[in-house]
């Protein structure tokens, strides 16, 4: 298959060709192009000719634009999803998951376009403002730049491009060189709406072209999706811009004795290695009361040796190939330098080319790789806890907040973790690889800054303006 890039409304050829190869067996997937240096210049002057065109586009035009995208999206279903498992290695029932994930994200992004934040403010709170009201509008802040990651490469790319569309803001789009297919087919649909020329670009670019989404003034916000070491380097060299970073996790999971222990299990073994655990939310860290440990541990070595590995086409595979074999190498010398101090392998532990298998650790230390850094990997750590307020601190040893999840019947609990765990969102009986696309999103600490989920996307991608006036 070959893919032009999309560039300022037209499909073209770019400076090289870029083979796609398929992770699963390093065969030649497609052929698309990388954009220099001319193309994106080209991209972001159309952009900036059709800004203010784009800014003015009622609300019903672009949400029927939208709409008319998630439609597509759900009639390409099966041609999206066998994308997604050819170029990422991603098992085909978790691609067309993310499919589905990416049609909402644009449905939601079709409504939020309807709603944009405004709101009234009374002003006479003070004598000086006697007979003054105000009006609070956002307006969008122009110009974007995304740059999203290989291990969603559909779903992570919308979640930049339909709120910027909603929000009424162009936007020039990189996604990842190993996985470019599925946004390129995405742009063969936004070029079938009514949308001005220009207001989508999505770019494959090299390190260096792409830096210029970072550096260039002409972009008003950057919204990265990626490792913490490329955001915050990032961050440093945007200059004035907006950035919104969203980073990775080594999410923290406690199993209380009052949890449901099956229901518990099953929503781990998820957590921890779907995807190969190639996800920010990964459930990594396990944190099981000492009365239920045993059985605990014991269930889920049992149902992680059960899931089946092979192809990412076929529709019973579980776990698949990592994007790389130099990343399954990162893990396997990981796991390895683990035991070597002490940490016991309860299942897995072992490397193929790339694939690694699903492993349990225990008798891990926090300061060990496998803990203390984000694996993206199909590795989780097991450890019991007796005091629920020391699991809690457990979990917030961490240099990562992007999400942690609670095992629990009781009330108490629920509300103490709320309170306490510092991460961006805490997941309660599921795992915290839970993730419906409008709800809020994003992290603290080294997971990032600023939020996702559309409706909050919106407003880091518009700023307020206030209009103040006397009524009589």
């Amino acid at each position: 298959m070959y893919f032009k890039i999309y560039a300022g409304g037209e499909f073209i050829e770019g400076s090289s060709e870029l083979p796609v190869k398929r992770p699963f067996d390093d065969t030649l997937f497609a052929t698309t192009w990388l954009a220099d240096e001319n193309i994106l210049e080209k991209a972001i002057r159309k952009a900036m000719d059709v800004e203010e065109e784009v800014k003015e586009l009622p609300a019903y035009e672009r949400s029927l634009a939208l709409s008319q995208i998630s439609s597509r999206i759900v009639e390409n279903e099966q041609e999206f999803a066998a994308a997604i498992a050819n170029e990422a290695a991603k098992p085909i029932r978790y691609a067309a998951g993310e499919v589905r994930r990416a049609a909402q994200v644009f449905a939601v992004a079709a409504e939020e376009a309807k709603r944009l934040p405004r709101e009234y403010m009374g002003l006479d709170w003070t004598p000086e403002a006697k007979n003054k009201e105000a009006l609070v509008k956002y307006f969008p802040v122009g110009l974007i730049a995304g740059i999203s990651p290989f291990n969603f490469p559909l779903n992570l790319a919308v979640h930049k491009i339909a709120p910027a569309i909603a929000a009424g803001c162009p936007v020039i789009h990189k996604p990842a060189t190993s996985t470019p297919i599925s946004t390129l087919k995405l742009a063969q649909l936004i070029n079938e709406t009514s949308l001005p020329k220009g207001t989508v670009s999505i770019l494959p670019m090299d390190r260096k072209t792409g830096n210029r989404l970072v550096t260039d003034p002409r972009f008003q916000l950057l919204t990265f999706t990626g490792s913490p070491e490329a955001g915050w380097k990032m961050k440093e060299k945007a200059g004035r811009k907006k950035v919104v970073l969203e980073l990775g996790g080594n999410a923290g999971t406690i199993i209380t004795p009052s949890a449901d222990l099956k229901h518990a299990v099953e929503q781990s073994v998820t957590g921890g290695f779907a995807y190969q655990g190639q996800v920010c939310i990964h459930a990594q860290r396990f944190f099981v009361h000492d009365s239920i440990f045993k059985p605990f541990i014991n269930d889920m070595a049992n149902k992680s040796s059960k899931l089946k590995f092979g192809s990412p086409l076929m529709a019973d595979t579980d776990i698949t190939v990592m994007i790389n074999e130099e990343n399954a190498l990162r893990v396997e010398n990981w796991v390895t330098e683990a035991v070597k101090s002490g940490a016991k392998v309860i299942c897995g532990g072992r490397r193929e080319g790339r694939y690694f298998e699903p492993t349990i650790l225990t008798n891990t230390r926090p300061g060990m790789k496998v803990n203390c850094l984000e694996i993206f990997g199909p590795v989780i750590t097991v450890e019991p806890y007796k005091d629920f307020t020391v699991a809690v601190n457990e979990v917030n040893n961490s240099n990562y907040g992007l999400q942690a999840s609670v095992f629990t019947n009781q009330l108490d609990e629920m509300d103490y973790a709320f309170e306490n765990i510092k991460s961006g969102g805490i997941i309660i009986n599921s795992a915290p690889i839970f993730r419906v696309d409008h709800m809020v999103y994003g992290g603290v600490k080294d997971s990032g800054q600023g939020r996702e989920g559309v409706k909050y996307a919106i407003r880091e991608m518009m700023e307020p303006r206030l209009l103040v006036k006397n009524i009589s």
